[in-house]
C-alpha cells in the first residue's frame, strides 16, 4: 500500500514538473520571437529640401550619426508582427546643430512610422526624415 502511495506522488510531482516546463518553455519562446522583431539598425532616407538631393543611411541604434547640420540617434527599431501590413516604427532623436538656443534641445523626439509619417511629423525647413528599413 505504502509503495503504490509513492509511485502515485512522484507521477503527480513528474507531471508538475512537465508542466512548469511547458510553461517557461511557451514563454521564453514567446519572448525570442519578440527579439527577432527587432532590429540593431535603422534604415533612413535623408531629403536635403534646398540642393534636392537624399541620401540613405543607416544607423545604428543607440549610436549617433552627425549627417551636416544634423544630429540623428536611433534607440530602438522594430518590425511589426504582421506579414499582410508591414509596419516598422523607431524611436528617434534629432537636434539642429545650427541652432543656439538651448530651450528647443531636439528637433524631433520620439516615434516615427514608416506608413504613416504623417503621425509623428519630421518638421525641418531644410532636411526631411523618413524611416524605410529596420534590421
Amino acid at each position: 500500500m505504502l509503495l503504490i502511495k509513492n509511485i502515485k506522488l512522484g507521477q503527480i510531482r513528474y507531471n508538475f514538473i512537465l508542466l512548469i516546463l511547458s510553461f517557461f518553455f511557451f514563454i521564453f519562446s514567446d519572448l525570442k520571437s519578440d527579439e527577432s522583431l527587432q532590429g540593431n539598425n535603422t534604415e533612413l532616407k535623408i531629403l536635403d529640401k534646398i540642393s534636392s538631393k537624399n541620401k540613405l543611411v543607416k544607423l545604428k541604434n543607440g549610436k549617433e550619426l552627425i549627417y551636416k547640420d544634423l544630429s540623428i540617434k536611433s534607440f530602438k527599431c522594430k518590425n511589426s508582427e504582421f506579414d499582410d501590413n508591414p509596419e516598422i516604427t523607431a524611436y528617434i532623436q534629432v537636434r539642429d546643430l545650427t541652432k543656439k538656443n538651448k530651450d528647443d534641445v531636439f528637433v524631433f523626439n520620439g516615434w516615427m512610422f514608416s506608413s504613416s509619417p504623417s503621425i509623428t511629423p519630421f518638421d525641418h525647413p531644410v532636411y526631411d526624415i523618413w524611416l524605410v528599413g529596420c534590421n
